[in-house]
């Protein structure tokens, strides 16, 4: 039992009072009292002759006598009568005659009485309003902070994250120096006229540190660090949003310099007037009272405001315009340098084999964010703890990679021997697709272990980081992606139902070549429609397709002859490879998972695809024969120039999902 909880609550003292003044006012009551006789017994002793004075209390009917010879032990004694023998004791008292006399009372309310009638009600509604204020003060009710601002203040005298604890975004790091710079020294920039930016937008896929890069400006500055959600504004209540805007920034005002960190922004910060029905009347007045306090702050007023978001692309153009958020930072996935680092963070604290190399580690997990890499890691751990092991070794790596990327094995999922079959030839299909072509990356893993909703995955991982793809790569991957589904032709003259989601993934590749990148002689290099819009988050509601029936129709053509081709070269490739298709399906069914060592020496006779004649845009262009240039020899950075061209990063990277991650070939 804890006893200072008990002492604390408010209902312990209402009970404490409560019972000191029922005590007081019975020990009131009591005081003087007389020893209470029965009516028959008091009608005795009046008629007895020992009675000297009596007193009849009218209303209380009752009667209080002296006596001049104790009756049991009390010279006082008292009874009370009926109604209906009111005459009788009248006419008792009468024939007693007291020597004293006798005396009609009528009762009076006592004063002190009355006081206690008021006074007890008053304590309770005074005891109950001091608890009301103080639950709201404490933040438990919250009644009365309705319109309050819910940021967490970080102490600035503590703080948990450096700079040091953030790795893998040296660029972005390298534009938040400044902020802390300000911070720290505001004179250093005012005193030749520069301005800091009075807001940093952070965006960028999940996981990839935006937060914890806020939390590190913060850290370094020593400044107070107010966290809130973009959802902590929005309310059902029209105008309550505003105020707990207007009270965030009063607190940040109050303790500055200080770091308003607004996570998942376009919760309250998205396009006005967009979507079904118009814009939503509480999320607009929120935004307009931010957009009022970002620019209308004291030049001098050391407040920064750093915002984080998924999608930059559905906020309202007044929020991003410069004066407001006048700097905006992308934070995409690291490279292979940057992953290690940030391995190299995370492993801190856990231990790991000699064998480990985190380089390695770093290698087969393109894509991936910094929490994915966490959560490799910390699943590595887990398996490791849960095999009663003391070293976190490669074995239980290659694991964990597999559970972030797939999900868990499912040890229970048990198939027969034809499906299985089935599955290993599919498998295989992708693999000999993929290392017979000329454009795509090696085949590093296959297995036919069921996990998460595959039966079985082929992992294709680049070398090096890929920031574009040619129109050649996009044509293997719509060629390995295929050659399941052609496996399966082939070899059981039946196709399964396992290649849904290879052909879910060509066909998204095959449209996106034919309408946004322009990689077909037919239609050409033009842009057809616009992104998939959301009603309820985009500007474009409402908003047809931006082009005609005939164009439609062609491009359906052009997309299905990729597919088409793909599926030929794919047919072409294991027809020519039977037997080591045959080869590899026999080994996955002994060893169930192969590596890409195994794969290797599986496919040192693999017979090539030849490559494809040179493609075209036009037959009116023919191409140059003229080669480039070649690359400087000196330790200079090129390729910058490039990055606009490049494709969104999710779509860069062959042989990964729209996330980033290694995509395996089935699923």
């Amino acid at each position: 039992m804890d006893v200072k909880k008990i002492t604390r609550s408010w209902l312990t003292y209402v009970v404490l009072i409560g019972l000191f003044l029922v005590g007081g006012f019975l020990l009131i009551s009591n005081l003087g009292s007389s020893s209470q006789v029965s009516t028959k017994d008091g009608l005795d002793l009046l008629k007895g002759g020992t009675v000297t004075k009596v007193v009849n209390t009218d209303g209380d009917q009752r009667v209080d006598m002296t006596l001049s010879t104790p009756y049991k032990g009390s010279s006082t004694v008292q009874f009370y009568y009926v109604q209906a023998r009111a005459g009788e004791v009248i006419k008792a008292i009468d024939d007693a005659a007291p020597k004293d006399g006798f005396n009609d009372a009528v009762p009076k309310a006592s004063w002190f009485d009355g006081f206690l009638s008021i006074l007890i009600p008053m304590l309770l509604l005074g005891l109950l309003f001091w608890w009301l204020l103080s639950s709201a003060q404490g933040g438990n009710s919250k009644i009365m902070q309705f319109g309050k601002s819910r940021a967490k203040l970080v102490n600035k005298e503590n703080p948990t994250v450096t700079f040091a604890d953030v790795a893998g975004a040296d660029e972005a790091i390298e534009e938040l120096h400044e902020i802390k710079e300000f911070l720290q020294d505001p004179g250093k920039f005012q005193a030749i006229g520069a301005r800091i930016p009075k807001g940093v937008l952070l965006y960028g896929p999940p996981g990839t540190g935006k937060t914890l890069l806020a939390r590190a400006v913060a850290g370094e500055a020593g400044a107070p660090f107010y966290s809130i959600s973009g959802s902590d504004f929005v309310e059902m209540f029209v105008g309550v949003g505003a105020s707990r805007v207007r009270d965030l920034f009063t607190q940040a005002k109050e303790n500055a310099p200080a770091i308003i960190f607004i996570d998942e922004i376009d919760a309250v910060g998205r396009h006005r007037g967009a979507g079904l029905g118009g814009g939503n009347d509480e999320r607009e007045q929120t935004l307009n009272q931010m957009l009022v306090e970002m620019d209308g702050f004291d030049p001098n007023a050391n407040v920064i405001v750093i915002a984080a978001t998924n999608r930059p692309d559905i906020l309202d153009p007044a929020l991003l315009r410069p004066g407001r958020f006048d700097r905006q930072i992308g934070v995409d996935a690291p490279d292979l340098k940057g992953r290690q680092k940030i391995l190299e963070v995370h492993a801190k604290g856990k231990p790991l084999a000699n064998g480990v190399d985190l380089e390695v580690v770093a290698r087969k997990t393109p894509g991936f964010t910094g929490a994915d890499l966490a959560n490799v890691l910390n699943e590595a751990a887990l398996l490791t703890a849960r095999s009663n092991a003391q070293l976190i070794d490669n074995r239980a790596l290659d694991e964990a990679i597999d559970r972030v990327i797939a999900g868990p094995q499912r040890r229970t999922r048990v198939m027969k021997d034809k499906e299985k079959l089935i599955t290993a030839y599919h498998e295989g299909g992708h693999a000999l697709a993929a290392a017979a072509m000329n454009y795509t990356d090696p085949v590093t893993k296959i297995t036919i272990l069921p996990r998460g909703k595959a039966l079985g995955y082929t992992m294709v991982l680049p070398l090096d980081d890929k920031y574009s793809v040619t129109r050649n790569e996009l044509q293997d991957q719509l060629t390995y992606a295929m050659g399941g589904r052609v496996a399966e032709e082939i070899v059981f003259h039946d196709p399964t139902t396992g290649a849904s989601n290879d052909i879910e993934k060509a066909t998204s590749i095959a449209r996106k070549m034919v309408l946004e990148y322009g990689m077909t002689t037919e239609l050409g290099p033009v842009k057809l429609g616009t992104e998939g819009g959301e009603p309820f988050a985009g500007r474009d509601m409402g908003r047809g397709r931006e082009y005609s029936e005939t164009i439609a129709e062609r491009v359906d053509t052009q997309v299905r002859a990729l597919i088409e081709q793909a599926h030929n070269e794919a047919y072409e490739v294991i027809s020519a490879n039977r037997d080591i298709l045959d080869k590899l399906a026999r080994e996955l069914l002994e060893k169930e998972t192969l590596d890409h060592n195994q794969i290797a020496d599986i496919f040192t006779d693999v017979r090539k695809l030849p490559e494809r004649p040179q493609w075209l845009s036009s037959e009116d262009r023919p191409v140059s024969l003229l080669p480039p240039i070649e690359m400087p020899q000196r330790g200079v950075e090129v390729g910058t120039a490039a990055t606009e061209a490049a494709p969104p990063s999710s779509e860069r990277r062959p042989g990964t999902a729209g996330g980033g991650k290694p995509r395996p070939a089935t699923a």
